[in-house]
């Protein structure tokens, strides 16, 4: 049987198209690109319980609490958020459309029932979910420069925003678990990445697929910060991986298009919510998960699950230890299995990737496959060009 969708119900909040005459006199929100994205991911079901952007009581609770106002769990704020004047002419009640601008063109995509008009409370919101209240950390940053009003109610998705990258590989939660259905999967790992895939990960993932049918790889493709891998360039790096080193019929690849928030052990929650609405049972969660700079402990991102009770998140972390590649013992391992001493260690981190890369050194085979170096060095002496 598969895992049931956080909240025991699988979200669905597409709506049939609405008359011009209907929306002609509405007010209108332009939406951002985490907005786009974040609007996409409630209609989908791929953020289950949430039916909209949050009202007050759940941000609140949310932000305090690591909890939704009726319990669940929960641990990032999504907030659509408006300036103070446009929101003075908003009341409770009517309708507002949400327009995407997609190479220039402006179109309605969706509409919002405003149910709540607030104030969030940036510098709480930074200490309590980011741990920080510095604005040099990146998803600081972002909460700092929001519109100052915030506007919650459900809303409906009229028609699924224009992309124009990764088509092939845009799945619903509706999608992944009906293919995990047809192949018969029961347990599922999902794995999250904003990075192209090295050697460390590569030895989680598989030492996963050896206590799960199957593994969904799931790369977000959303917006990230600056001098991380651009999400094309990361793509072909997992196509090119899956297509020589795995077993394909036990492998998905999709890709999540939502925002990084880089809220490390409150993002792990949040992101394995997410994969076990689109049918994964198990999340593997590695060192310093959504991590950033030095703002977390290296393995907080996997006691933060020990702080819910048993049963309240149904997915099940999959926890390991910081991978590394071991000159004596002539591949992967980590400490709970390798005897040897650092020098005889070499670290891989993404972090350590992009460096090289800047730098011009080549990248070892030690470190990430032949292809993926091929891939990666070739995207950086283009970006140079």
């Amino acid at each position: 049987m598969a895992i049931s969708p956080h909240g025991g119900k699988l979200i669905n909040r597409f709506s049939d198209d609405l008359s011009i005459h209907e929306i002609k006199n509405w007010n209108k929100i332009l939406l951002n690109q985490v907005e786009v994205a974040d609007l996409t991911m409630i209609a989908i079901g791929a953020y289950s319980p949430l039916e909209g952007f949050m009202v007050k009581d759940d941000y609140e609770s949310v932000v305090s609490k690591m909890r939704l106002a009726n319990g669940l769990p929960w641990t990032i704020p999504i907030l659509l958020c408006v300036d103070r004047e446009f929101s003075k002419s908003l009341s409770i009640g009517e309708r507002v459309g949400l327009y995407q601008d997609f190479n220039g063109t402006q179109t309605l995509i969706g509409w919002l029932l405003v149910e709540d008009i607030f104030l969030p409370e940036p510098e709480r919101e930074a200490a309590e979910v980011y741990r920080t209240t510095s604005n040099e950390h990146p998803g600081v940053m972002r909460v700092y420069q929001r519109k100052p009003v915030a506007l919650g109610g459900e809303i409906h998705l009229l028609k699924v925003p224009e992309a124009d990258t990764f088509l092939e590989y845009r799945l619903t939660p509706k999608e992944t678990r009906q293919i995990f259905e047809e192949r018969g999967w029961k347990r599922i790992a999902g794995f999250q990445t904003r990075n192209p895939i090295h050697r460390a990960h590569e030895y989680l993932q598989k030492c996963a697929l050896e206590i799960v049918d199957g593994l969904l790889i799931h790369p977000l493709v959303g917006a990230t910060k600056e001098g991380d891998i651009p999400a094309d360039v990361r793509m072909r790096c997992y196509e090119e991986l899956i297509r020589n080193y795995y077993p394909r019929d036990r492998v998905v690849l999709s890709v999540l298009d939502t925002a990084m928030r880089y809220a490390g052990p409150r993002e792990a929650i949040f992101h394995a919510l997410i994969r076990q609405n689109y049918g994964c049972t198990h999340f593997i969660v590695g060192r310093d998960h959504a991590g950033v700079g030095n703002y977390y402990g290296t393995y907080d991102a996997q006691r933060i699950f020990e702080e819910f009770c048993e049963g309240e998140i149904k997915i099940e972390p999959l926890p390991f230890e910081h991978a590394f590649y071991c000159r004596r013992c002539e591949g992967m391992a980590t400490a709970k299995t390798c005897p040897h001493s650092d020098k005889e260690h070499i670290f891989l981190s993404g972090t350590k990737v992009r460096n090289m890369l800047k730098s011009g050194e080549p990248l070892p085979s030690e470190f990430t496959r032949t292809e993926v170096a091929r891939i990666l060095e070739q995207a950086m002496a283009n970006m140079k060009e």
